[in-house]
């Protein structure tokens, strides 16, 4: 049996596949006082104790170097720590649930799947920012293993021209063109883009170093990353307890990044919603259709994200 782990900040989802099959899931919630490594215990007792065969993460930031799933070697743990300052909500959960496996089953094989991956395919024009090359700094877009399993369901039924829209605690879009990423709204971290839950997506540079003079560049990361977005709005990071208002500020979000995706596809065949507010919210589903409408009839799918199955169809086609 293949374990699947999707370590968040706080929880761990569980995922035992055989083949492409789920056979088991179970979620933690919330860590307790034993972090990570008895989360995965509690976990693996609450599947049956199963015989492994190996263990596959989802890893959010793969930097530049890590572009595909693969095994898990010293070198590759080195480069997902390298990229923990640029996801630092997720990398390091990514990197316990490693590390506790190799505690729990040392002979156990790893594999990560990158969230970043699927947007290996996107243009220069895309990645680089305008500024000097010696800073080393580009664009590398995150969900890519949504993305890449909203590509495999459609695979029969591909539009050419598909906008992806991966609503939920995180957000982002996506403009897939023949079934490869050229765009996305998320860029050198998971913050730029979309209002999301605690983050507060696309904000002028001037206002970020505003922020860091008024609360020192540490002050300033937690604000943008942990007190901002839904929860700065709303009070709260669910989008069901949200206030008209923020609901009107994240529709608008999503509306004025889509163009943007849209123009750059030369048009747009289909969207697919996916994540927990695009899966659930038919109201701000059909705000955003409703928004696009303009631009003239074209399919719309919700497809419930399986980052799980896909990283486990990864992992047996290595």
């Amino acid at each position: 049996m293949l374990l699947v782990v999707n370590a968040g900040s706080s929880s761990v989802k569980l995922a035992l596949f055989e083949g492409a099959v789920m056979r088991a899931a179970h979620n933690v919630a919330q860590l307790g006082a034993g972090g990570y490594e008895a989360a995965l215990a509690q976990g693996l007792s609450a599947l049956g104790a199963p015989a492994l065969t190996a263990a596959a993460h989802r890893v959010v930031h793969g930097g530049q170097g890590l572009t595909a799933t693969c095994a898990i070697s010293p070198d590759v743990l080195a480069q997902i720590t390298a990229a923990v300052p640029l996801a630092p909500l997720h990398n390091p959960a990514n990197l316990a649930c490693i590390h506790a496996i190799a505690r729990i089953h040392p002979d156990l094989p790893q594999y990560a799947a990158f969230d970043t991956a699927f947007h290996a395919s996107i243009p220069r024009e895309e990645y680089s920012y305008a500024i000097p090359a010696a800073e080393n700094l580009r664009r590398f877009g995150f969900h890519g293993l949504s993305y890449a399993s909203m590509v495999r369901r459609l695979a029969h039924s591909l539009p050419r021209r598909l906008l992806g829209l991966h609503l939920g605690n995180g957000a982002s879009l996506c403009a897939i063109l023949d079934g490869r990423s050229i765009a996305t709204t998320m860029g050198h971290s998971p913050q730029d883009g979309l209002i999301m839950g605690t983050r507060a997506g696309t904000i002028d540079s001037a206002a970020v170093l505003t922020l860091a003079r008024r609360h020192g560049i540490d002050g300033a990361e937690a604000l943008l990353n942990r007190q901002s977005g839904l929860l700065a709005l709303s009070g709260s990071n669910d989008m069901r307890a949200a206030t008209p208002q923020a609901r009107a500020m994240f529709t608008h979000a999503v509306l004025r990044h889509a163009g943007a995706m849209i123009a750059l596809m030369g048009g747009l065949d289909a969207v697919a919603f996916s994540g927990g507010i695009g899966e659930n919210d038919a109201h701000l589903r059909e705000s955003i259709t409703q928004g696009l409408a303009f631009l003239g009839p074209f399919d719309t799918h919700i497809l419930p994200a399986e980052e799980e199955r896909q990283i486990a169809l990864d992992v047996a086609a290595l």
